[in-house]
């Protein structure tokens, strides 16, 4: 059995090892009048050693990853956030929080809001209108890779039961860590010659992790609660916030339900290893039904890059057992699949349909289609990734259209690009409100031979059905007809396999201006984002907090 907590939200059962506008509010479920859930918290830089390798460590109250928001379906929640970085701007993005009736409050810098600034505070305010598993993170330059991360779990009101029954809700935040600062890499890709950022010198469960420890055990997290029993089935809400890698997460010995992916309930289907992307969460039923004489290994590890980086390492505890005591097997037994088994993750992908009795059924007829090739290319020498060999700016113009697609006849998807030079423009996509919208999601190759990466895309203030994945070029004809229509799961962020593409709808009924964009942060400081904006005209008046930029505000 394993140790738990009442109340705390960090693996508290497990012993981590060091190697490691006006606007109608709506909701899919039924609205319930929620509590005010008020949080007061400062970020600033801390020297810590997270993985044994002390440096600058973005904190929120002296906490990394910060603390995790609970909260019921329907609630209020408001946060005021002092900047205490000495020179530092920063912006929050509620990750799967749609922010219906507050778009301000998005927490994209440059977008939805201008950056807090040291030394301000700035409030967000917000109502969390769907239970689920979300997360929230800086969305400011790349600095969510230095450490301002955490969990945000909402759970539905006692009249409305989920689906599947469970003794102990736990969060497990995993993260990719790297030992340069942001400004370090972001001035390598900025730079002619470019220097790419490498790989993550370590992976993080729950913001522990292993580089170059010389004591094999950390310090065992103490258990505030009672024990529970070895029968006992535990729910994991799996989140991930790397800033680069794909991963593997599996636990040894036993098998992973998933019935919640993005906040919507999954038909439930069992793993052995949960494949999850930058910017997804999922929730897997644990049963601890192994043998409760030991313990046993939990990994994480890369997939769709070389694996260069050693997996994180955890021990999944059954009572009993002292909570430093090893597994019997090594933890490289653990089986973990191929980095480079693209068939296996695409098959996970189309195993995930809404839950019978939550579907709710896409449109079955769209009012626009847009193809977004993910390329790598050049602008003036400097290496980018563009989206239909275009990027943006860093101001917007509604007045001009980005391309909706490209040369998909003539443009071979498994060649390097026999013209690198892409265009720079400021326009946005500008969607009728209400209005139906496909998205195509075109992989291909990079600048370099025989490469094609893996890249999760994330829509802010919607969430959509995920109609089909297909490896190669998409076909428009014969291809959309192979969408599921029927079932589809709705999320707010899915991933594209290499040379794969993947297909998504989403009705644009969300008044605001809102970024899609790949999750991994170099790529998106690169340029793989576009901005969709609808309904601008049903934005009620803005509040007096975002109006203008630093001394503009005045």
């Amino acid at each position: 059995m394993m140790r738990s907590s009442r109340f705390s939200d960090t693996v508290n059962v497990f012993t981590l090892l060091m190697v490691i506008c006006f606007i109608v509010l709506f909701s899919s479920s039924v609205l319930v009048e929620g509590k005010i859930r008020r949080f007061k918290w400062e970020v600033k830089y801390e020297l810590k050693s997270p993985d044994c390798f002390e440096k600058l460590v973005i904190t929120i109250n002296g906490q990394f990853p910060g603390p995790t928001i609970k909260a019921q379906q329907g609630d209020t929640i408001i946060v005021e956030l002092k900047n205490s970085f000495m020179t530092e701007n920063v912006a929050v993005h509620w990750h799967g929080i749609r922010q219906i009736g507050t778009p301000w409050f998005d927490g994209v810098e440059g977008v939805t809001q201008c950056p807090i600034l040291p030394g301000e505070i700035f409030t967000y305010q917000f109502v969390v209108d769907r239970p689920g598993t979300y997360m929230y993170h800086s969305h400011y330059g790349m600095q969510r890779e230095s450490g301002l991360i955490g969990m945000i779990r909402v759970s539905p009101p006692s009249t409305e039961p989920e689906p599947f029954t469970y003794d102990y809700d736990r969060s497990l935040l995993l993260t990719d860590w790297y030992h340069k600062g942001m400004s370090e890499k972001a001035t390598g890709l900025a730079s002619i010659p470019f220097k790419w950022v490498g790989e993550p010198q370590s992976l993080m469960i729950q913001g522990r992790g292993r580089f170059n420890c010389t004591n094999n055990l950390t310090t065992p997290q103490r258990s505030e609660a009672e024990v529970c029993n070895a029968s006992n089935t535990y729910r994991l809400r799996i989140g991930s916030l790397t800033s680069l890698s794909a991963l593997s997460f599996q636990i040894e010995g036993h098998n992973l339900t998933v019935v919640e992916a993005d906040g919507h309930y999954v038909e439930p289907f069992t793993v052995r290893n949960l494949f999850i992307y930058s910017g997804e969460t999922y929730s897997v039923l644990l049963k601890a039904d192994q043998n409760p004489s030991r313990n046993y290994w939990i990994t994480t590890s890369i997939v769709s890059r070389q694996e260069k980086t050693s997996p994180a390492t955890a021990v999944l505890n059954y009572h009993n057992n002292h909570p430093r005591q090893r597994p019997q097997t090594l933890a490289s037994s653990n089986f973990r699949p191929k980095w480079n088994d693209t068939r296996h993750r695409l098959a996970q992908s189309l195993a995930i349909k809404a839950q019978k009795g939550y579907v709710q059924a896409p449109p079955e007829n769209f009012d626009k289609v847009i193809v977004l090739l993910n390329t790598q290319n050049k602008v003036n020498g400097y290496m980018r990734w563009s989206v239909n060999n275009h990027n943006l700016t860093d101001a917007f113009d509604w007045r001009f259209t980005p391309p909706e697609s490209y040369d998909s006849r003539n443009y071979d998807v498994f060649a390097v690009p026999s013209n690198a030079n892409a265009t720079m423009s400021d326009g946005i996509y500008r969607l009728k409100f209400n209005s139906t919208v496909d998205v195509i999601l075109q992989n291909a190759n990079t600048m370099s031979v025989n490469n094609s990466e893996t890249h999760p895309w994330h829509l802010h203030g919607h969430d959509f059905w995920v109609l089909g994945y297909g490896e190669g070029k998409f076909n428009e004809w014969e291809d959309p007809k192979r969408y599921n229509l029927v079932d589809p799961i709705m999320k707010n962020t899915v991933a594209v396999q290499p040379y794969g593409w993947t297909a998504l709808r989403f009705r644009a009924d969300n008044p605001g201006v809102w970024a899609f964009h790949c999750h991994i942060e170099s790529h998106f400081f690169m340029g793989m984002r576009i901005v969709f904006e609808s309904g601008i005209d049903r934005v009620a008046n803005l509040p007096s907090s975002i109006m203008g930029c630093g001394q503009t505000k005045r």
